[in-house]
């Protein structure tokens, strides 16, 4: 890694790993309730946030084996969160030239997992 690389982290145990892999760590809050105030990590907190509501809001239980699925249909409404009403017109065109695809071919995707 570049030595001028810098992960500034919320402090939490599991970011010893980033140091082992030479980069420099710099803790800049604690854990807990003190990281979320921390103005350095509001729009991480706030992404974060945003994910975990968006995907247990829609999501009746959530697999390990879908995570990428679950993940993809965040980052497509997300990316076009901005113009909610030509979501549809595009999805349904994106619907429409797709081929139809068995069964069999959509279960490989669950293999990632």
């Amino acid at each position: 890694f570049d030595s001028d690389v810098l992960a500034l982290t919320d402090g939490l145990r599991c970011f010893s790993g980033v140091a082992r892999a030479g980069i420099r760590h710099e803790p800049v809050a604690g854990s807990g309730t003190k990281a979320v105030r921390d103005t350095v990590f509001k729009w991480a907190n706030t992404m974060l946030g945003n994910i975990k509501a968006a995907l247990t809001g829609t999501y009746r239980a959530i697999r390990p084996r879908h995570a990428p699925r679950y993940l993809a249909s965040f980052a497509y409404r997300f990316n076009r969160r901005y113009d909610l009403a030509a979501m549809i017109t595009r999805l349904t065109c994106i619907g429409l030239r797709t081929p139809p695809m068995p069964q069999r071919l959509l279960k490989l995707a669950e293999v990632c997992g």
